[in-house]
C-alpha cells in the first residue's frame, strides 16, 4: 500500500517521501478542472515513460513507451474522456512534453471503471518540479523516489490518498 497524506507526504515500505499534490488540496468530491487531488483508495494502471530520458525502468507494472502523439483525453464531452488517445490536438493532456514532468507517468485508476463525465481525469503519479510546486491534481515525486517505489510495487499495490 502507498499512503499519501494531504500534507504532502507519501509513505511506502515504512519510508517517507515528500510529494506535490493538487493546487487546491485533496478532496472526496473531485470535479474536472478543480485542481484537487482525489481522496480514496485506488489501484494503479500502466506506467508510461520516455525511453529517450528514462533508461532501465524497473517495475512489475505494465510499461508503455510514450510516443509523440500520445495524450490523455480530459474533455468531458468526448467519448474518450479519461482515456489514452493518439492525437495532436491542443485540447488534451499531451504525454510527450518538453519539460520532464511526464518522463514517467503512473496512471492512478481514478474515475476509470466506469468513467463518469466531469468527475476528473488524467490523475497520475508523475515527476515533481524541483521545488515541489503544486500540481493540477496529480501526485508529483522526485525521479529517484518514483524509481525506487516503482521497483517495489506490483499490480496488486493500491494507493490510499487521505483527505
Amino acid at each position: 500500500m502507498i499512503i499519501v497524506n494531504k500534507n504532502g507526504t507519501l509513505i511506502h515500505n515504512k519510508k517517507l517521501y515528500k510529494c506535490a499534490l493538487g493546487i487546491r488540496g485533496v478532496s472526496k468530491d473531485k470535479k474536472e478542472g478543480d485542481k484537487k487531488t482525489p481522496s480514496g483508495i485506488f489501484s494503479l494502471g500502466n506506467v508510461f515513460y520516455r525511453k529517450d530520458r528514462i533508461l532501465n525502468l524497473k517495475t512489475k507494472l505494465k510499461k508503455i513507451v510514450i510516443e509523440k502523439n500520445m495524450a490523455w483525453c480530459d474533455r468531458p464531452s468526448s467519448k474518450f474522456y479519461n482515456k489514452l488517445i493518439f492525437s495532436n490536438s491542443h485540447q488534451i493532456e499531451k504525454l510527450y512534453r518538453k519539460d520532464n514532468l511526464y518522463n514517467i507517468v503512473v496512471v492512478i485508476n481514478y474515475n476509470t471503471h466506469p468513467v463518469k463525465k466531469n468527475k476528473g481525469s488524467a490523475i497520475f503519479i508523475h515527476l515533481a518540479r524541483k521545488n515541489y510546486d503544486k500540481t493540477m491534481g496529480c501526485i508529483g515525486l522526485k525521479k529517484k523516489d518514483l524509481l525506487e517505489i516503482l521497483a517495489s510495487i506490483s499490480q496488486k499495490t493500491k494507493i490510499k490518498i487521505i483527505n
